[in-house]
């Protein structure tokens, strides 16, 4: 039977303002990016949050992206890749606190919107946050996108690297995700979506952009929760699957 982990990205929110259906994406999901404050969520988002998936069973992992609240995350940085580590460094062990206080943990690393995209080429900031995970556990995977820098980087250096796709996003022939700036970046059709989805597990391509086929083969597929209809969206993902023999799983086992 064919396995893929379903992941989501939560808590992101901060004070008052809420983006996410956390409780409902959490009957869906088997792994958690839960954000680390930088871009999104404050200690007690962290908190409920992390208690919330410890208490359904589901992975809890690292949201970790640039110091850039008011940007979402979704800005380029020229940070210093010494900078960059500790930044990192600084978001996994907040999330480990409450992770541990949980009674859970910290069980893998995936970086957060700019700073995923850049780190797909950008072999210096790819680098600082290799080293960042290796420092705090070097145990730790980290998810990330096939054939990225950030993946290449991460297995040289002894860390797992977990292979992702996205359910709603477009790619360009290269394999990489089309800018959000660009149109048909985000895609909104439920029945498209769950297709690719099913594709993605089964056969491991995707349709780019221009029609041509992409080589994916995930282990994890990431459910966007920001998307409007997310959780609908996600039932649907979640029983096309099983349906179509795959078995959803934490790819942490």
């Amino acid at each position: 039977m064919t396995g893929v982990d379903l992941n989501a990205d939560l808590g992101e929110g901060f004070g008052v303002w809420r983006l996410t259906e956390d409780d409902a994406l959490l009957e869906i999901v088997t792994s958690a990016n839960v954000a680390c404050g930088f871009h999104a969520g404050d200690p007690g988002v962290l908190r409920r949050v992390t208690a919330a998936a410890a208490g359904r069973g589901v992975a809890v992992g690292a949201q970790v992206g640039y110091r850039d609240l008011a940007g979402f995350g979704r800005r380029f940085l020229d940070i210093a890749p010494a900078e960059l580590t500790d930044d990192v460094l600084y978001q996994i062990g907040a999330l480990h606190a409450f992770a541990r206080v949980a009674g859970t943990r910290v069980a893998y690393v995936k970086p957060h919107g700019a700073l995923y995209n850049a780190i797909v080429h950008h072999a210096e900031q790819a680098a600082a946050v290799v080293e960042a995970v290796r420092q705090f556990d070097p145990a730790l995977p980290v998810l990330g996108l096939p054939g990225s820098e950030w993946l290449r980087q991460a297995e040289a250096a002894g860390l797992r690297p977990v292979r992702e796709a996205f359910a709603d996003r477009a790619y360009t022939p290269a394999g990489t995700l089309v800018s959000r700036r660009e149109p048909g970046a985000v895609i909104h059709d439920a029945d498209e979506v769950v297709r690719r989805c099913v594709r993605m597990a089964t056969e491991g391509v995707v349709t780019a952009i221009d029609g041509s086929e992409v080589k994916v083969r995930p282990e994890s597929i990431c459910l966007h929760g920001d998307t409007p209809g997310a959780v609908a969206i996600g039932r649907r993902v979640r029983a096309a699957l099983v349906e179509a023999g795959v078995e959803v799983r934490a790819f942490t086992g």
